[in-house]
């Protein structure tokens, strides 16, 4: 692993225990296993690293993603929520701390949203294509029902371990959210898709390392 990728490991490690003010450049160094002039020969400042770091820590969760045909609505979502959980669940440590840092740093903010963003983009973007081609009632509203699976899935995610008694066994829990939203919006068990895309085979979410 190149000196580059060992500081902003260090990093997003340090800051998800530690903290902004916590993560001093010493720390942050000394968890590398470098000095601090490397640090800052790399990055320039603690705050650049730990922008680069955060932001870094995100990037396999934008791998993630529906298909641009839905063929098997139940099995594509279920699989995508259950890949969003645990890539969630992976990261909840720097999640936590990024939220509690929020109000003393504003400036982290798009970095913290930059994830859930894109995730509920894609899923809004497939829950539109249920519509129009016919798989769900024509007038449910997308950002409602796509919220409302992301706040399922960002809460299991970040509470299952504290609070275990409050959600289904994790083996269950995505097809059941999935399903929950599918019923909602007016999708029937069964139903395929009459769109000729390219799509003809269940989609797995693509999952980078």
């Amino acid at each position: 692993m190149d000196t580059r990728t060992e500081l902003l490991n260090a990093a997003a490690a340090v800051f998800s225990q530690h903290g902004f003010r916590g993560s001093t450049t010493r720390r942050i160094a000394e968890a590398a296993g470098v000095n601090e002039v490397t640090l800052f020969r790399y990055f320039g400042s603690k705050e650049a690293l730990l922008q680069e770091a955060i932001a870094s820590s995100a990037e396999g969760l934008s791998a993630i993603v529906l298909p641009l045909a839905p063929v098997d609505p139940e099995h594509e979502l279920a699989e995508w929520v259950s890949a969003l959980i645990e890539r969630l669940h992976s990261r909840r440590s720097i999640i936590r701390k990024c939220m509690s840092e929020i109000e003393e740093r504003p400036e982290m903010i798009s970095t913290a949203v930059s994830t859930p963003t894109r995730a509920s983009a894609d899923l809004a973007t497939y829950l539109r294509k249920l519509k129009s081609n016919g798989l769900a009632d024509a007038d449910f509203d997308v950002a409602a029902a796509a919220t409302m699976l992301m706040g399922a899935v960002f809460h299991d995610a970040m509470g299952r371990e504290m609070m275990p008694q409050l959600y289904p066994a994790a083996s269950r829990a995505p097809r059941l959210y999935s399903r929950l939203l599918l019923t909602a919006i007016g999708f029937k068990a069964g139903a395929k898709n009459t769109d000729s895309g390219p799509t003809s085979k269940k989609h797995k979410p693509t999952i980078s390392s």
